[in-house]
Formats: C-alpha cells, sequence, structure tokens
C-alpha cells in the first residue's frame, strides 16, 4: 500500500516538475503572439464592434435596461413545467459564474498594477459599449439555437454554421472555445484560486511546496463532480451560488470606500490622469492604460467573445431578444464588481502605483486586511474559492456545449470532460504568467471569429430587436416567428 501511495506521489511531483521546466519556453511564444494580437488589430476590432452595435441600435444596453431587469425576473414555464430547462435567471447566472471570476479580482489589480490607474477607465469604456456586443451575439444565438433532448443548445458556432452557412468556421470557433475555456480560463482560474492560499504557507517558498499539490486535488476531485454532471444541475448550482458571493464582495467593497470617503476625488483624479497619459501610452502602446484595460475589460466581461451566448441560447423564452438584454445586463454586474475591485485597490494604503512589487491576489488580500483585518483576509480567500469554483463550471459549460457541436460520439465526450478534469489540476501548478498569456492568446482567435461574424449578422440583430419592440409597444408580452421575419434555419423557432 505505502509503495503505491509513493508511486502516487512520486508521479505527481515529477508532473510538476515538468510543467515548470517548459513553462519559460512556452511564455517567450506566447508574448511574442500577445504583442502582436494586442497591439496591431484586436483593439481596433473591439472597439469597432461595440460601437457599431451601440450606434446601431440605439444604445441598447442603456435604452431598454429596465426592461433588461423586468426579462430577468418573470416567470417562465422553464420555472414550473420543465425542470431540464435552463429560465432566463439561470441562463443569466451561468454567464455571470464565468465572467464573474479572478478577472474581476486579481484581473484588476494585475491591470492597474501593470497599466496604471487609467486601466479602470478603459474597462469601464469597453464594458459600455460591450453591453451592446453582448446583446447581439446572444440574441443569434437564441435565434439559431437547436434542440438538444428535452433542451436546447447553440452559441456562435451554430450561428456561423446556420446563417453564415459555414460549417468548417463555426468547427473552428468550437475548437478556439473549447481550447480558451476548458484549458486556458479553466487553467487560470484553478491557479489563481491556488494562489490565494499563498498567505497561509507560513515555511518554504509556496512555488515549490506540497500545498499546490493538495489544493489541486481537491478542486479536481470536485470539478470531475460537476463536470459529469447535468446541464441543468450546473445551472441550479450556479444561480444559488453567484447572486450571495457578489452581493457579499460588493457590500465590503462600498463599505471600504464609504471609510475613506475623503479619498474619492483624489482616486478619480489619478484615474483620468492615468488614462489621458497620452505621452506614457504612445511611449509604450502594448504596455499602456488602454491595451491592459482593454485585454482585462475584454477577459472580464467577456463581450463580443462568443463565450456567454452558449449560456443564452439554453434559456427558454418567447423571444430572441430576452435573452440579449439578459446577457447585456450581465456586463451590468461584471462591471460593478470588477469597480468593486479597483476601488478595494485603489483606496488602500497597499497600491503604491504602476510597477509596483505587490500584484494580483496578494494585493487584495493586503488591502482588504488593511480594511477588515484577519476577517477581510479570510473574506478574500474565500470568495475566490466561490468565484473560481462557479467560474470552473461556467468555463466548462460553455465547452461542453461546442463539444456537442462537434460530436455526438459518447466516448470522445468523457475523454473531452477527462481532460477538462485534468487541466483543473495542472492550471494549479502553472506559473501565473504562462497561465494569462495562455489565456490571452486563445481568447484572441476565439474573439476575432465571433466579432467577424456578429458584424456580418447585424441586420438579423436589428430586425428581430425592432419586432420586440413592436410588439411591447403594443402591450403584448412578445413571441417570436422566424419565417414572418424571413429569417431561415431558424429551426425551434417554425
Amino acid at each position: 500500500m505505502d509503495n503505491a501511495f509513493d508511486g502516487s506521489y512520486s508521479f505527481l511531483t515529477n508532473t510538476f516538475a515538468f510543467v515548470k521546466n517548459w513553462s519559460d519556453v512556452i511564455n517567450g511564444w506566447l508574448d511574442n503572439a500577445n504583442d502582436f494580437m494586442y497591439t496591431y488589430y484586436l483593439v481596433a476590432l473591439l472597439v469597432l464592434v461595440g460601437l457599431y452595435y451601440s450606434f446601431r441600435l440605439g444604445f441598447v444596453q442603456i435604452r431598454l435596461l429596465k426592461e433588461s431587469i423586468r426579462v430577468v425576473t418573470e416567470k417562465t414555464d422553464a420555472d414550473e413545467k420543465h425542470a431540464e430547462h435552463i429560465s432566463p435567471f439561470q441562463a443569466l447566472m451561468i454567464s455571470t459564474a464565468s465572467r464573474v471570476g479572478i478577472g474581476n479580482i486579481a484581473g484588476i489589480t494585475m491591470a492597474v498594477t501593470i497599466g496604471g490607474a487609467g486601466a479602470v477607465f478603459w474597462m469601464w469604456l469597453m464594458a459600455f459599449f460591450g453591453g451592446a456586443s453582448a446583446f447581439a451575439e446572444s440574441t443569434l444565438a437564441q435565434v439559431y439555437k437547436v434542440k438538444d433532448g428535452k433542451g436546447f443548445k447553440g452559441g456562435p458556432a451554430y450561428y456561423i454554421k446556420y446563417a453564415l452557412g459555414s460549417k468548417w468556421l463555426g468547427s473552428l470557433f468550437a475548437i478556439f472555445l473549447i481550447l480558451t475555456y476548458a484549458y486556458g480560463f479553466n487553467g487560470l482560474q484553478s491557479n489563481t484560486m491556488t494562489s490565494a492560499f499563498e498567505i497561509y504557507c507560513q515555511e518554504g517558498n509556496f512555488a515549490d511546496s506540497n500545498f499546490k499539490l493538495y489544493i489541486g486535488l481537491i478542486l479536481t476531485i470536485f470539478s470531475a463532480a460537476m463536470f459529469f454532471s447535468k446541464s441543468h444541475f450546473i445551472g441550479k448550482v450556479s444561480s444559488l451560488i453567484v447572486p450571495y458571493m457578489a452581493l457579499a464582495y460588493v457590500l465590503l467593497a462600498f463599505i471600504a470606500v464609504f471609510l475613506n470617503y475623503e479619498k474619492i476625488p483624489e482616486v478619480c483624479k489619478i484615474i483620468l490622469q492615468d488614462a489621458f497619459d497620452f505621452k506614457a501610452i504612445f511611449g509604450g502602446f502594448a504596455g499602456s492604460a488602454i491595451v491592459i484595460g482593454i485585454k482585462r475589460g475584454l477577459f472580464s466581461n467577456e463581450a463580443g467573445m462568443g463565450s456567454a451566448p452558449n449560456a443564452a441560447a439554453a434559456a427558454h423564452t418567447s423571444h430572441p431578444v430576452k435573452q440579449g438584454l439578459v446577457q447585456s445586463l450581465s456586463v451590468l454586474i461584471d462591471v460593478i464588481i470588477c469597480s468593486s475591485s479597483a476601488f478595494l485597490v485603489l483606496f488602500s494604503t497597499s497600491f503604491v502605483g504602476k510597477g509596483q512589487e505587490l500584484k494580483g491576489m496578494p494585493l487584495v488580500q493586503s488591502a482588504m486586511q488593511e480594511y477588515f483585518g484577519s476577517i477581510g483576509l479570510h473574506f478574500v480567500t474565500i470568495a475566490v474559492v466561490l468565484f473560481a469554483i462557479t467560474s470552473l463550471i461556467g468555463n466548462y459549460y460553455y465547452a461542453q456545449a461546442n463539444i456537442k457541436y462537434l460530436t455526438k460520439n459518447k466516448i470522445l465526450i468523457r475523454l473531452f470532460q477527462a481532460s477538462a478534469v485534468a487541466m483543473v489540476f495542472i492550471g494549479a501548478q502553472m506559473d501565473l504568467k504562462l497561465a494569462w498569456n495562455m489565456a490571452d492568446v486563445l481568447m484572441a482567435l476565439m474573439a476575432t471569429l465571433n466579432i467577424v461574424a456578429i458584424l456580418l449578422l447585424s441586420g438579423i440583430v436589428h430586425k428581430v430587436l425592432k419586432d420586440y419592440i413592436q410588439q411591447r409597444k403594443q402591450g403584448l408580452d412578445p413571441q417570436f416567428s422566424a419565417k414572418k421575419l424571413g429569417i431561415k434555419n431558424a429551426e425551434c423557432w417554425n
């Protein structure tokens, strides 16, 4: 028995060493890819799609905000008659679970320490225009969703296939999304959750300790239990954890700001000055507040990336626009939580400025300890664990929907599930820079395909929104008919 244990332990430590040895080499490749994609074209593409949809749809993210809140709270058949369906609220919680993760805590602090406080402004701006992108992609996902047993499935791979008529591009998107979420982002979630426990490691170097192995194993066991469960169960778990977790975090941030209210003018001044420090921006564009803010904003709110539509498509609703509005609201929720993290850091004495040594999770923990003592420190750790767990679930949900697009082979699906579980363990052992770089590169490839697709399909989004608004003006609960609007290949709406 001891020999078996020693053998298993030796295998785990050897795996750990192998991952560490290759991290520097891979980091170099990813750094070069990141510099090219984010410096030369993706930033412009993201701004373009957000601006285009905001103006074309009459700033739907603000104009119909009240309607978004009404839709997300309305009762549907999925709440009572169809347990296997996902309700609009559950779809909101799945997408919020993915959006609200370590990007909202560690990501925001990485942004302000690398790009400066001005990165916060650019994240806000990206989120504002991103609300329109989120509306467009989720509305399209609902229009072109297909049946999945007793429920529904869909997303960019499906509207690329059915609306643009390109099956191979749909498959390519599905592959990029699977790599991004099941491996890139879930590796990152696992890595950051593990790093949250570094402060509790009293002896030796945390990076070289067995602490990461133990945490990785525990998280892997939980992931296996969730990843092999049914889709609607994932929706129910997310809808139970996410609202309370997010509310508690925002409340503590509000208290911290209130305790330091005299610093509000100073912090706002620093954010605006850094955001428009053009000498610093053009002196090092790739590492500027603009680029860092947009990158971290995109990672956090995911608007335009093509992720949230996978959850939006699964919702049971009477009109596609309803789910577009719901997902637009999710971006607003993400902004509130991102802002909470930003203010927690910027109002604390732990924040020195751009280039400071303390970054990521340790910076947030230090700030919370400053405000609330040891209770604040432990709360952040618990919050990170819950954020990471729900994000793991949401990310896997997206990847699962795209595996189903690629294949119906149950053996291949099981192999994917097993590899996704394995990535959770590997991610816990990875170097933090490698985790961020890998997630950024994969995200850029996936987002590029989706942005091009939703730009080409803007006419359909506009037509569907117009139909919804006309019905609401007549005092009706909007019901969608693809045939009436002349929309083809929308099999669930005919």
